[in-house]
């Protein structure tokens, strides 16, 4: 089932980075199809929006409303099991929690010249939020996104997902109507980014948009990044798993499997120091794959991407984590802490028997927006300080000026930018 990867043989670590890329290369599109989906929805509005929608999800319905009126959103809302508004609330609780805790305090202080130097936080004003709709269509995802934003301050909330055909899963409206969501759109693909981006009659101009999506999604937040930002261009999902003897083999494989249903692309990697464990979870994999009922997603993107690294150094291990820089790291090691204090890259670390990435996934607390693809060496999950601006305030006082302006005049006339300097120079003329 998993690929064999010995990781000990010479050059290991360098052939590893170049199977990884392989993946990479495989979910690239054609940005100039993306960039003309955006300029005919920055051109023609509501009308390119439900002309797309109708094209890429095969919709055939006349009505041209984009937006879920109130109404429809309190209907809608009552039609969800009452376990699951349960589930949702208590996940909402213990999320909101955790991004509680991750406020940011402003500050200010005097030097010794009594400059008046100060940082300061303020939210974003208006966030677009995007949540797939078919086989990915989650209520996690809704509040994953949202809740940072609303801990952060974020006055308005909007959310789209594909529903034109009034087909829409009723927990993500719930989930949305939870977190005060302002309007909830009807439409999905990389026109509904641009229609964020640029605003339609029907669609709010946003200021930044967060949430995944396929890769046209993911190609069109790169595209519209500087007009409106974004939380980061993600790809498929991912997980690794650091494994040894003591670990339950059908355990590790259900962990693997519940990344592999994500996507043909998905990647799911065992890294361990023990064969007989690789072998025992290959065949659970087998044997689970068959009840699975999305076994054919989960035996594509298992077959193509599916990874056993072994090797008996722990210091390979942890190097080997490194390189591969998941979205999901699961340690389940008996001696975990030497591998643990090495592991630099990796967007989420869930440690233990106890921990796996699908407790992550919906209530444990912490986000579960992550960076794949390699993005965890250089980027980390999505948070409160997402979705914050921050401001440096600076107040110089007349003995400031005189005191470091010189250095300013010198460093200024190095650059050959004697226009710096000489705002320097005509105020300390002025008081001189």
């Amino acid at each position: 089932m998993l690929k064999f990867f010995n990781a000990d043989q010479k050059n290991s670590l360098k052939k590893l980075e170049e199977i990884l890329n392989l993946r990479k290369i495989k979910q690239k599109i054609q940005s100039s199809k993306v960039r003309q989906i955006i300029l005919s929805v920055k051109k023609n509005g509501d009308n390119a929006l439900i002309n797309y929608e109708k094209k890429f999800s095969n919709v055939k319905t006349k009505t041209k409303k984009l937006k879920f009126t109130k109404k429809e959103i309190n209907s809608i809302s009552k039609k969800v099991d009452k376990k699951l508004k349960r589930s949702i609330d208590l996940a909402f609780s213990r999320i909101k929690l955790f991004h509680s805790k991750q406020k940011f305090s402003s500050f200010k202080f005097k030097d010794n010249y009594k400059n008046e130097l100060a940082y300061k936080f303020s939210p974003i004003e208006n966030i677009g939020v995007y949540v797939p709709g078919g086989t990915a269509s989650y209520p996690s995802t809704v509040l994953m996104n949202c809740i940072p934003a609303i801990v952060a301050g974020v006055k308005n909330i909007y959310l789209t997902t594909p529903s034109l055909d009034s087909s829409v899963n009723p927990a993500i409206i719930y989930a949305a109507k939870k977190c005060g969501v302002k309007e909830i759109y009807k439409t999905g693909g990389a026109h509904s980014i641009a229609a964020f981006t640029y605003g339609t009659k029907s669609y709010k101009k946003v200021d930044k948009i967060v949430g995944p999506g396929n890769a046209f999604v993911a190609s069109a937040k790169k595209e519209v990044f500087g007009e409106v930002g974004i939380d980061m261009v993600a790809g498929p999902s991912e997980v690794s798993i650091v494994a040894d003897k003591n670990s339950e083999p059908d355990w590790i494989a259900s962990d693997l499997i519940a990344q592999a249903e994500h996507d043909i692309f998905a990647q799911s990697i065992l890294i361990s120091d023990n064969k007989n464990l690789i072998d025992l979870v290959n065949l659970n994999l087998k044997l689970q794959l068959k009840k699975l009922p999305k076994k054919n997603i989960a035996l594509k993107s298992i077959k193509n991407y599916g990874l056993a690294i072994y090797s008996k150094n722990k210091n390979t291990i942890s190097d080997v984590v490194n390189i591969i820089a998941p979205e999901h790291l699961e340690i389940d090691f008996k001696n975990y802490n030497k591998i643990l204090k090495r592991i630099k890259n990796a967007g989420s670390i869930f440690i233990g028997k106890f921990s796996p990435e699908a407790m992550g996934d919906y209530i444990a607390g912490p986000n579960h927006v992550l960076p794949t693809s390699g993005a965890a060496k250089f980027s980390s999950g999505l948070s409160v300080g997402d979705f914050l601006k921050r401001h440096s305030v600076i107040k110089i006082t007349k003995s400031g000026i005189e005191r470091l302006g010189p250095s300013v005049i010198n460093l200024a006339k190095h650059e050959k930018l004697e226009g710096h300097a000489n705002s320097i120079k005509i105020r300390l003329k002025k008081r001189g």
